[in-house]
Parts: C-alpha cells; structure tokens; sequence
C-alpha cells in the first residue's frame, strides 16, 4: 500500500536523505510548510521536494550539544577538558536553543544535535561570553550563594515562581541508581534576576537572617495564574 502522507522522519527516508539535513531545510525554508497537518507532508509535496538540494544545505554531519559545547569553550580559549568540570556544558547549548541561537536538529528529547555551520557562527558572536555566562547553570545551593541568602530563603523564591528551572540533571550517590536523585539547575541570569524583579523584598534584611529563623519569605504567597482572556 502506497504511503499518501509524511511526517519529518518519512520524508527524509523517502528522498534519501539524513534526517536532521530534513530538519535543517524545514528551519531554512527550502522546505515548504506541511500541507497535510501541522507536521505531515503529501506525497505530492514529497516528490516536489529537491533531495540534492536538502542533502548540500547540510554538507556535514551534525554535532551533539556536548560537541556543540566543546567548539564554544574553544572559542572562549577555556577548553573543555575530560578529567576536569566543563567550562561550557550540553545545558548551556539548550539555553541557546531557547533563546533561537541554535537549531535542534534532533528527536531526541535526550540530547540535541546541530548545524556544524551555525555553531561555527555562534562561536564568532562578539557577546559570546556575556551569552554563556548568564546561560550557566546553578544548582539550589549555588544560586543561594550567588544571591548570598540562605537555602531555605531561595527554596521560598522557587515556590513563589520567582525562579524558574529549565532543566534538571539526575545525580548519583554511590554506583547504585536507587540513590539518584534530581537536582533543578538555574540559568545564571534568571537567578541574578531576581533581587531587581522584587523590589518589595528587603534584601539587605532577608541576607542577615540568622540560621534557624522563619524566613521573611515564608509569609508570601505565588501571584495568582491570569485568568486567560
């Protein structure tokens, strides 16, 4: 029986083509908006499709975020190295894909993978460091550092919806999984944020809370959700 219409991952197959080139043509516009569905292509809108075109627009093969992460360390003159903590990590290439720096060329909801290319022009970018400076991340007890108040006063900011985790990271005590728990990591940014975006707090008092007392913040309850129109 004869395929009549395509998702991303059919039509590529079907012109022969890698997947994430399909991606990177349907993000260029040398690949026409699906006329089927918000995500399906007719078999009619297929066979038009230029298979030599979509394969040239992505000449080499695409790069996972760790690689992504790697060249941009290299571009700062910080490398990357293995036995040591990363200085630009995989968490940061998301944050560039948040904000339309970079492209994910990927299905996975794993891992992303890239245009070699547009991570080249990334790199070249004049604020570079300014970008993977606020995109890096915190866990809990950092961002209380950063803020100089106390975990429990930062843990109220959290309820509050003051500050916002885009992603966790799973971490293991011991070798066993049965003691990994997940750490909410926070873009340098968002955390630095958040004594201007509350101006009502009085932070010079809030960061001399002794340890052991009821956190000014305790009192205060999240904004109400607005009621969509």
């Amino acid at each position: 029986m004869r395929r009549t219409e395509y998702d991303a991952s059919q039509a590529a197959k079907r012109l022969k083509a890698p997947a994430a080139a399909f991606r990177w043509a349907r993000h260029t516009g040398l690949i026409p908006a699906p006329d089927v569905s918000s995500s399906r292509w007719s078999r009619a809108a297929v066979e038009a499709l230029d298979a030599d075109a979509i394969r040239a627009a992505m000449p080499s093969p695409p790069i996972s975020g760790g690689a992504a992460a790697d060249r941009i360390a290299d571009a700062l003159g910080t490398p990357n190295v293995i036995s040591e903590k990363a200085n630009v990590t995989a968490f940061v290439v998301r944050r560039f894909v948040d904000r339309g720096l970079l492209v994910d060329l990927s299905a996975n909801p794993d891992g992303t993978l890239h245009h070699p290319g547009q991570v080249a022009e990334v790199c070249h970018r004049e604020d570079l460091a300014d970008l993977v400076a606020a995109d890096t991340p915190l866990g809990p007890e950092q961002a209380a550092a950063r803020l100089r108040v106390r975990r429990a006063d930062f843990d109220h900011m959290i309820r509050l919806k003051w500050v916002r985790s885009p992603q966790s990271i799973e971490v293991r005590f011991g070798t066993s999984r049965a003691g990994a728990v997940d750490i909410a990591l926070y873009t340098t940014a968002s955390v630095d944020a958040v004594p201007a975006e509350h101006p009502e707090v009085d932070w010079e008092q809030l960061r001399t809370v002794e340890k052991g007392r009821r956190s000014p913040l305790a009192s205060l309850r999240p904004e109400p959700a607005p009621v969509p129109a």
